[in-house]
């Protein structure tokens, strides 16, 4: 995975709480934390190594004691939504002269350009035209050739010869799994647009209209769903709390303004994107079990990494092991032994696979050294530190490194041990994906404040969608509004949940 592979934001990123560029801070005025008094003639790069191998690893990574309660599709969701709002290509030991050069080519918003890129006109290949050259409404998506190059009816992104997949942004295309949640939202667009030329839209409206109904509906699902899922319910509902505003509308309003201080416009902070938004590492399993052809049994999974290729890395066509079958990774009410499968804990223990990390060497190839190493560098403070200074208590933790720390507080001091954040964790990212939602005028917070998905009229037609079932067997979704999550996307897409599902899909494809 090249997802902890780059360092972020330069480690200069300015102090200054008047410096608001691309990336920034949270608390400029807490000092960086870097280890203090090393053991004699330990370099500080062994000091954290030691730290990765000792603290930081499953030592049984199958054990069910170490699985969370959350579906193991969120830990990639998770990736497809960090692809969305943030993108630097700053290398680990590059220097940085200029913060002005320091360039984030994602916006902070949750607006969908990795699926979108930069629209029709910049990047044609993505969309599909008719035979006059206009704009049918549809997005392009490619067939499943297998590894062994025989052509399944399965969709998949679509792919030049070489297996490199032309999409927004290429990063969705670095795992199997993240691969197959980009193409559900290609497969869900197509179904809205399908929709909005049935009420006689032309194919320029359908585009634009599915394009809204999807966006919308994509940042119900990362706060009503995704966000709400994996933090303290107290900090979620102060964050962003909708509020009467007369007696027939209402509107949104920021709870945690003084935490996540942006002027004009929303920025990245090194805070969320360098530590505590890297929680879905410890998330990631060695392997899944993919779907019923595979095998059901434990001991089918398909592994992150392996010699052979037979494994979930992305970068080419996918194989009849690589495609997913939905209910074994969220909740369709499969009620067979194990399914769907679970997320690991939140706490500081990383699989064996994220410690041997293809194409790398030496320490480098220890993912939990590479993200520990990028908070000294970031000038990252303590977690002990920064959670006195938002007036939280701090927490026992090995290692006060703020990933480390966060980590750590997941497990041992969170309302829901290991299947939430704790209290500076879920403050960190409720306040910045509130921030993200309220400060981009073009999100529905803050263009239609009342909207939900059941109001939409293109995904309110969409008869098949069936959020009742989802909600009735989503234990987190009960009693929340309309029911949506990122389940509803797969429900939209077409793309198989059971194994009859598996089969037809694979024998016919989908439309």
């Amino acid at each position: 995975m090249s997802h902890g592979n780059q360092l972020g934001a330069s480690a200069i990123t300015p102090r200054s709480k008047f410096y608001q560029g691309p990336f920034g801070r949270m608390a400029p005025n807490l000092e960086g934390w870097t280890p203090k008094n090393l053991p004699s003639g330990q370099s500080l790069e062994e000091f954290l190594e030691e730290t990765a191998k000792n603290d930081m690893q499953e030592r049984t990574p199958n054990d069910p004691a170490g699985d969370s309660t959350i579906p193991a599709a969120y830990t990639y969701f998770g990736q497809f939504v960090d692809h969305d709002i943030t993108h630097d290509t700053t290398s680990l030991g590059q220097q940085q002269t200029d913060p002005n050069s320091i360039l984030n080519f994602r916006t902070p918003r949750l607006d969908l350009d990795c699926l979108y890129g930069r629209g029709p006109e910049d990047q044609p290949y993505l969309f599909e035209f008719d035979a006059n050259k206009a704009l049918t409404g549809r997005m392009i998506f490619g067939k499943a050739k297998g590894l062994d190059q025989t052509s399944l009816s399965f969709p998949d992104l679509p792919r030049t010869e070489d297996g490199t997949a032309l999409i927004g942004d290429k990063r969705n295309d670095e795992n199997a799994i993240v691969a197959q949640i980009h193409l559900a939202f290609i497969l869900a667009h197509n179904r809205l647009a399908d929709a909005a030329r049935s009420q006689g839209m032309s194919g320029a409206d359908a585009f634009a209209a599915a394009r809204k109904s999807l966006t919308r509906l994509y940042q119900w699902i990362v706060w009503q769903d995704f966000i709400a899922r994996i933090t303290d319910q107290g900090f979620h509902g102060t964050a962003l709390e909708q509020k009467p505003n007369g007696p027939l509308t209402s509107l949104w309003s920021l709870g945690f303004k003084d935490v996540y201080n942006w002027h004009e416009a929303p920025f990245m902070p090194v805070e969320f994107s360098g530590a505590a938004y890297r929680f879905g590492h410890t998330m990631v399993r060695n392997g899944y079990r993919t779907n019923h052809t595979a095998g059901a049994q434990l001991g089918n999974e398909v592994t992150l990494f392996d010699p052979n290729g037979q494994d979930l890395r992305g970068g080419r066509s996918l194989g009849l092991k690589q495609l997913l079958q939905w209910d074994w990774f969220l909740e369709f009410g499969n009620r067979a032994l194990g399914f769907p499968q679970k997320a690991r804990k939140l706490d500081p223990l990383l699989s064996t696979s994220l410690s041997n990390l293809p194409n790398e060497k030496g320490r480098e190839n220890i993912l939990a050294f590479r993200n520990l190493l990028r908070g000294v560098k970031l000038e990252l403070p303590s977690g002990p530190d920064m959670a006195r200074f938002y007036g939280l208590e701090a927490v026992d933790s090995q290692s006060p490194a703020l990933w480390f720390y966060i980590l750590k507080e997941a497990q041992t001091a969170s309302s829901d041990l290991g299947n939430r954040l704790g209290s500076l964790g879920s403050l960190i990212l409720c306040s910045v994906f509130a921030g993200l939602l309220k400060g981009d005028p073009a999100s529905f917070f803050n263009v239609d404040p009342t909207w939900t998905p059941k109001k939409d009229e293109l995904i309110s037609n969409v008869t098949s969608i069936d959020p009742k079932s989802d909600k009735q067997n989503d234990q987190h979704l009960r009693g929340k509004p309309d029911g949506y999550g990122l389940a509803t996307i797969i429900r939209l897409s077409g793309l198989p949940i059971t194994s009859n599902d598996f089969d037809r899909v694979v024998q016919n494809g989908v439309a």
